[in-house]
C-alpha cells in the first residue's frame, strides 16, 4: 500500500514537473511585455485580490510600468495604464488595437452578436448603420433634445410629488435616461409607476451588480472553472433571457404594424435594413436584438450612474453647487427649459460635469480590446488576436494630465479666464475607433438632466457625506456610487 501511494505521488509529482516545464518554457519564449510570474492552469488569479481586480491591475502597474502582461488563466492579458500609453493605442494606431475581446459574463448570450461584442465586418456594418440611425433620430439634432427635455420635464414633475421626502433617487433617474433610450428604440416612452418597466430596469442594475462581484470577477479569469461553479455570477444569463425577451416583443409589436416608407424608430429602421440588404448575414434579427440590448446597457446604467455620482458629490460640495445654480440662474432663470446651446455660456457647470464624469469613472477597465493583427508595441510583440486592457482609470488619474487626479477639482476644465478648457485625456466613453456610438446623446442628456434638476430643485441630504463616500470604489467592471437617501427642495421661483 505504502508503495502504491510513493508511486502515485512520485508520478504526480513527474507530471506537475512537466506541465511546469513546458509551461514555462512557452511563457519565456513569447515577447510580450514583462509581468508577474503566471502559474499553469490558474495564470495570475492567486495575485489579484479577492473583488478588487481594477485595484490590483492599477497596483501592478506600479512594479512593471505602462505596459505589463497578465494571465488569466492559460491567457494573456496586456493592460496598458497612464495616458500616453492608452492614447498611443487607442488614437495613433486606432485600427490595429480595434478588436473586441471577449467579456466572459456576456460571452455565452451575445456570442460575437450585436455592435459592442462584434468584429470584423459584421461590427462595422452595425455601428455604421446605428450611428447612422442615431444622428437621423436626433442625436446632436434638434428633435432628440426636444425628447430629453420633454423627459426632464417629466422627472422634475415626479420629483416634486414626492413633497421633499428622502428617497433613494437610484430608480427615477434610471426610468428617466431609459425613456430617452426607449423613444429612440421604440418610439414611446413608460410611465414611472409602470410595473413592468421598473422590473425591466432592475435587471440592468442586477446585472451589473453580479458582474462586479467577487465570483463575477473571477470568472472573467477563469471561466473554464467558474462557469461551473454555482454563484451570483450564474443570475447573469438569466437577466439577459428576461431583457432579451422584452425586447423581442417589442420587435413582434413594430413587424405587425411595420411601414417601410414611414419608419418610426430604430426598430423600423433596422427592419428597412434588413428589406434592403437580404443576403447581408449582418442584419438578422439576432443582430438588431443584441445591438438594442447594447444600446440600452450603454445609455441606461451608464448615464443614470454618472448622474447619480453628480448628486451625491454636489451635496458633498455645497459650494460647488451653489456656483452652478448661480451659473443657471445667470444664464437659464427661471422662465424656460434649459437647452444644449446654453452649456457653452456656461464654463462652470460644463466643468463640473466633466469633472463629474472624471473622477467617477464609470468603466474603469473600459471593454477589453484585441489586436487584429501582429502588433509591434514599446518594443514588444502581440501577436494578433491578444486581449488588451486599456485602463481608463488611469488615464483619468494620470498626475502629468490632471493637477489632483485623486480629487474632485472642476478647475481640471477651466483656464485662468473662467471658460472650458479641454484636456485630452477625458476619455470616458474610450477613444479610437471603439468610442462609444451615443457619445453625443450622453452628453446631451447629462447637461440638460443636471441643469434641469438644479434649475428646479436644490439638493440635501440627513447624511453628511464624506471624500470617502463619494470616492469611486473601483471594486469591480462599473463604478456605481453607495447607496444614500437625499432630498429635492424645491428653490424659490
Amino acid at each position: 500500500m505504502d508503495i502504491t501511494w510513493m508511486s502515485t505521488l512520485l508520478l504526480a509529482l513527474i507530471i506537475s514537473f512537466i506541465i511546469y516545464s513546458s509551461w514555462n518554457a512557452m511563457y519565456r519564449s513569447r515577447n510580450l511585455p514583462p509581468g508577474p510570474t503566471p502559474l499553469p492552469i490558474f495564470g495570475n488569479v492567486l495575485q489579484i485580490r479577492r473583488g478588487e481586480l481594477v485595484k490590483s491591475l492599477v497596483e501592478v502597474s506600479y512594479k512593471y510600468g505602462v505596459v505589463y502582461t497578465v494571465y488569466f488563466g492559460h491567457k494573456p492579458i496586456v493592460v496598458l495604464s497612464g495616458y500616453e500609453t492608452v492614447k498611443e493605442a487607442l488614437l495613433d494606431r486606432a485600427e490595429e488595437f480595434s478588436g473586441r475581446g471577449k467579456v466572459q459574463a456576456f460571452e455565452d448570450f451575445f456570442r460575437g452578436f450585436g455592435i459592442v461584442f462584434s468584429n470584423g465586418d459584421r461590427w462595422r456594418d452595425l455601428r455604421r448603420f446605428s450611428l447612422t440611425m442615431l444622428r437621423n433620430f436626433g442625436m446632436g439634432k434638434k428633435s432628440i433634445e426636444e425628447r430629453i427635455q420633454e423627459e426632464a420635464g417629466f422627472l422634475v414633475a415626479e420629483i416634486k410629488s414626492l413633497k421633499e421626502k428622502s428617497i433613494d433617487p437610484t430608480g427615477l433617474l434610471l426610468q428617466a435616461v431609459s425613456n430617452v433610450i426607449c423613444c429612440v428604440v421604440f418610439g414611446k416612452r413608460f410611465e414611472y409607476d409602470n410595473q413592468s418597466f421598473r422590473e425591466l430596469l432592475d435587471l440592468f442594475g442586477a446585472t451589473f451588480k453580479d458582474m462586479s462581484t467577487p465570483m463575477g470577477q473571477l470568472q472573467e479569469m477563469l471561466p473554464d472553472i467558474i462557469n461551473h461553479i454555482p454563484g451570483p455570477h450564474q443570475r447573469i444569463n438569466t437577466h439577459l433571457d428576461k431583457l432579451r425577451n422584452f425586447i423581442l416583443e417589442r420587435v413582434k409589436i413594430n413587424q405587425e404594424t411595420f411601414d417601410p416608407n414611414c419608419p418610426r424608430d430604430y426598430i423600423d429602421c433596422f427592419l428597412v435594413k434588413q428589406l434592403q440588404e437580404k443576403d447581408n448575414p449582418n442584419f438578422n434579427t439576432r443582430n438588431m436584438i443584441m445591438t438594442i440590448l447594447n444600446l440600452f446597457f450603454a445609455g441606461t446604467e451608464t448615464v443614470s450612474s454618472t448622474l447619480r455620482h453628480g448628486l451625491l458629490i454636489l451635496m458633498r460640495y455645497p459650494e460647488i453647487q451653489d456656483k452652478v445654480l448661480e451659473e443657471i440662474d445667470r444664464v437659464i432663470g427661471q422662465n424656460r427649459i434649459p437647452n444644449i446651446e446654453d452649456r457653452s455660456k456656461m464654463p462652470y457647470t460644463d466643468a463640473v460635469i466633466h469633472e463629474i464624469q472624471r473622477y467617477c469613472d464609470i468603466l474603469p477597465l473600459n471593454v477589453s480590446h484585441l489586436v487584429i493583427k501582429d502588433v509591434s508595441f514599446k518594443g514588444y510583440t502581440l501577436p494578433k488576436g491578444t486581449e488588451v486592457y486599456p485602463l481608463l482609470c488611469t488615464v483619468h488619474q494620470d498626475p502629468k494630465k490632471f493637477a489632483t487626479p485623486c480629487k474632485f477639482n472642476p478647475n481640471h476644465f477651466l483656464d485662468s479666464n473662467g471658460s472650458f478648457k479641454k484636456n485630452n485625456a477625458f476619455m470616458p466613453f474610450s477613444a479610437g475607433k471603439r468610442v462609444c456610438v451615443g457619445e453625443g446623446l450622453a452628453r446631451m442628456e447629462l447637461f440638460l438632466f443636471l441643469t434641469t434638476i438644479l434649475q428646479n430643485f436644490k439638493l440635501t441630504s440627513g447624511t453628511k457625506f464624506t471624500d470617502e463616500d463619494i470616492e469611486p470604489r473601483m471594486t469591480g467592471f462599473a463604478n456605481v456610487p453607495k447607496f444614500y437617501e437625499m432630498s429635492f427642495i424645491p428653490r424659490a421661483l
